[in-house]
């Protein structure tokens, strides 16, 4: 565990210190810091960290928990603040982060800093991962949470699945959901749900509970019953996730639990545990399971 945040970003930083230099990042030095101390600026609890290059200009920033990679292409020192836009987004509190997470977050800060540059990886280039709905513009109703903003938010819990999530990608050319949830995704949820931890439990539901709220049908039922309908009506399970569910995704997920575990469900049931093969779709379907139930 580590000790206070500026550990944390430090251990961050040295992760990162390969592919900035590789970039052509050099880090702004505050007033009064010293080159190999960590060039920070704290104000209002909020802790920058700015760096320069040719290609424009990146700032590391940490507020409320959540730990951010900011770009912009503009260079020189009129940067405005304003002229950034974020690049990757992870949670770091330093209260439970550990080595692990300090380096899943370098690790994926400089993964997005060279798909940005277009540095190629080990393997050959990567499909570029598409961009989530923001938390604005869906509670704007500008637009609704897609299956790929829970996947990549997903992963901020779950950072060991980020690796699966981006193959996923690279072998679709897009978010397949559905696959990835079957393949270890849903399996991570059922876990939490088990354990029962109040905390773990908390930000589960509270990432399912926003995203079923200001999503799309598609996503309400990849929610609702691809990864919740997987209880499989076990009444411990379902009573662990009561107080945690809103009112508004509670009823449709004992519903279609109820559903899968009866005898007009068992069909559906075996189609959930044993989806088809990947095929490109041609326009969105709905998902038969809800449309038994009228939902």
């Amino acid at each position: 565990m580590m000790t206070d945040i500026y550990t944390a970003l430090s251990a961050v930083l040295k992760g990162m210190e390969d592919t900035l230099a590789a970039n052509g990042f050099e880090p702004v030095l505050p007033q009064g810091v010293k080159k190999g101390e960590l060039p920070a600026i704290t104000e209002s609890g909020k802790i920058t960290i700015d760096f320069r290059g040719e290609k424009g200009a990146l700032r590391m920033e940490h507020f409320d928990d959540k730990i951010a990679l900011l770009i912009t292409e503009k260079t020189g020192e009129d940067v405005a603040e304003s002229d950034f836009g974020q690049l990757s987004l992870s949670l770091l509190d330093p209260s439970t982060a550990d080595e692990k997470d300090t380096k899943y977050i370098a690790n994926d800060f400089s993964e997005s800093l060279n798909q940005r540059f277009g540095s190629k990886t080990r393997g050959g280039t990567s499909s570029k991962l598409p961009a989530p709905v923001s938390k604005a513009a869906a509670k704007s109703g500008a637009v609704s949470y897609d299956a790929n903003t829970l996947g990549s938010r997903f992963t901020v819990l779950y950072p060991e699945l980020r690796a699966d999530y981006k193959a996923n990608v690279d072998r679709y050319g897009e978010f397949l959901a559905e696959e990835f949830f079957a393949n270890g995704g849903t399996a991570a949820v059922l876990q939490t749900i088990k354990g029962n931890d109040k905390l773990k439990m908390k930000k589960l539901f509270s990432l399912l509970n926003e995203i079923y709220e200001d999503g799309t049908n598609e996503i309400q039922s990849l929610i609702a019953v691809s990864i919740l309908g997987s209880m499989n009506n076990d009444q411990d399970l379902l009573a662990n996730c009561v107080d945690y569910m809103s009112k508004d995704m509670l009823s449709p997920v004992v519903q279609i639990n109820k559903y899968l575990a009866s005898k007009n469900g068992k069909g559906a049931k075996m189609r959930l545990e044993n989806p088809p093969p990947y095929k490109p779709e041609k326009a969105k379907r709905k998902n038969p399971i809800t449309s038994a139930l009228g939902m």
